[in-house]
């Protein structure tokens, strides 16, 4: 069987490793437009700002390791231009022919670079190879520059601001829209914007790149910024041409169609990565979701798909990402709300501030924790913000997503617990809690920052209160509740907030049951607020 693999990165080197430990006869040919295979692409941010220090440790696997261990021939600087779907042959740019029984479209995605004026006036890079990531240190530490400006608020614009920022460059970053890490809702991404200003990154948000000279970046709302070195991560476009001019169906914004099982329109022919559209877990809509994860199950999938090895379908993608921002980590899975909205699906939502471990231990940091649902309890997404142990908290929402839990099973998940790591209840048994009592009607949560036409009852301690309070709020610390009742209207909605979420719940039941009937409860209290006010 002659196999050829267009595309040495994540996709198609998982299809070539794992088809060769199936089949050790197969003739396996990967075709790699570039000098690079199985380069750790996540990882060029922190190349360029020297936390990884070591070239070599940005290649996962040479080819001389597939040549070797996996009698893999990867055609390196070899670029495939024409697919013969009739006759069963790839052709390359310099007219070499390489014959296919299976053929694997693992061609991934390309930087997408806008006709900006004047992009040879300033050094302009992008970022998506190792040789990229080479071009920009080499500058760097060739020139010296003392400003530099990134174009995009995506994974690698954010990622690349950071690192860019840390080696003592004077950092901008412009984003189109309102906000950075589009995959978080506003609510939770205002805590990203403040710490990355608080680290020296002047954001410029709904604003565009619309210029380029000598001085720096022009933007679309005229202001000027001083720069030497312009980085572009404005987003990327699936590389399907070759697929198109081969009558392979592709989605309106290019990304190849394929089966559950990753199969084209042409049964011979397999796609994987971020060439395809995958199904999209929670809304069941194509998607383009480019994450090194889906990629590499992918190919690993049609590799025991070609195999007959148990074959198994593909079954969507969740869109589970990680990113780290400074001292901050922000984590999410499934759905966000503009998602949501965008595909009519209707939702509800909590979200809470919690301790990442016991709150008596040293060293406990709080985390902000969101989860969207159904009214039936299925779980559609949750966005989770803090100093530690975001990412543990996102996978197990993650998993229980995958295996069709709803939020009682956040309620109900046996999570380790000892004082250094968690609570005895842990966030998540926290959220799915919170979850249950709105569900219940035990009080309904609010999560704006209008308070036209409510009474806004502040039960924090009064020292608290006397420190900053909203606009208008009384104050009546939850201690001494029950004795001033008598202090609040029962024709009027009271909006009762305490620090972090639960006092105000506890004080909201108080009133329930004594007569209120209008009680909303401010979720993640005045930490959220505050984080709501500074956006």
């Amino acid at each position: 069987m002659k196999i050829v693999v267009i595309g040495g990165g994540a996709a198609g080197a998982s299809f070539a490793a794992r088809m060769r430990r199936l089949n050790d006869a197969a003739e396996i040919t990967i075709l790699e437009k570039t000098e690079e295979t199985s380069i750790a692409s996540c990882g060029l941010p922190y190349y360029i700002g020297d936390v990884i220090n070591e070239r070599g440790n940005m290649q996962v696997a040479s080819p001389a390791l597939f040549k070797n261990l996996f009698n893999i021939e990867i055609k390196l600087n070899t670029t495939a231009i024409k697919i013969d779907s009739k006759n069963k042959v790839v052709i390359s740019a310099n007219g070499e022919e390489f014959p296919y029984d299976k053929l694997v479209l693992a061609s991934g995605a390309k930087p997408f670079i806008p006709e900006i004026k004047g992009m040879e006036n300033l050094p302009t890079f992008v970022v998506k190879h190792l040789a990229d990531a080479d071009k920009i240190k080499s500058f760097i530490a060739s020139n010296n520059p003392q400003n530099a400006v990134v174009i995009g608020g995506g994974f690698i614009g954010v990622e690349v601001a950071e690192n860019i920022c840390h080696l003592g460059i004077k950092t901008s970053l412009v984003e189109m829209s309102s906000q950075v890490l589009p995959p978080l809702d506003e609510d939770m991404v205002c805590q990203i914007h403040s710490e990355m200003k608080e680290n020296g990154i002047n954001l410029h948000l709904s604003d565009s790149l619309v210029e380029i000279n000598s001085e720096g970046a022009v933007l679309n709302s005229g202001k000027k910024i001083k720069a030497d070195m312009i980085i572009l991560a404005i987003g990327v476009r699936p590389e399907t041409e070759i697929a198109k001019n081969a009558g392979i169906k592709l989605t309106d914004r290019g990304s190849i169609i394929t089966n559950q099982y990753m199969q084209t329109n042409f049964p011979d022919i397999y796609a994987c990565g971020d060439n395809v559209a995958v199904t999209d877990f929670v809304s069941g809509s194509l998607a383009m979701i480019a994450l090194a994860g889906p990629a590499n199950r992918q190919g690993r999938l049609i590799a025991d798909h070609i195999a007959e090895n148990s074959p198994y379908p593909y079954t969507g993608t969740q869109g589970s990402g990680i990113v780290k921002v400074f001292s901050l980590t922000a984590a999410f899975t499934g759905n966000n709300e503009k998602q949501l909205q965008r595909n009519g699906i209707k939702y509800e939502k909590m979200m809470i501030i919690a301790n990442s471990h016991a709150g008596y231990y040293p060293d406990a940091s709080a985390l902000s924790l969101k989860v969207l649902y159904d009214k039936k309890g299925k779980i559609l997404g949750a966005q989770a913000i803090g100093h530690d142990g975001i990412d543990k908290r996102i996978d197990v929402i993650a998993t229980i997503m995958r295996l069709g839990g709803s939020v009682a099973d956040l309620r109900d998940a046996e999570l380790c617990y000892a004082p250094p790591y968690s609570g005895a209840k842990d966030p998540i048994n926290l959220i799915g809690m919170a979850i249950e009592n709105a569900r219940q009607g035990l009080v309904k949560p609010y999560f704006g920052t209008d308070f036209d036409n409510m009474l806004v009852l502040d039960v924090r301690p009064k020292a608290m209160y006397d420190k900053e309070h909203i606009n208008g709020a009384i104050n009546i610390p939850a201690a001494q509740i029950r004795q001033r009742l008598v202090e609040l209207p029962k024709d009027k909605t009271i909006m009762i907030h305490c620090v972090k979420g639960y006092t105000s719940y506890v004080v909201a039941r108080i009133l329930s049951q004594n007569g209120f009937k209008n009680i909303l409860s401010y979720a993640g209290g005045w930490t959220q607020y505050k984080n709501l006010s500074k956006k």
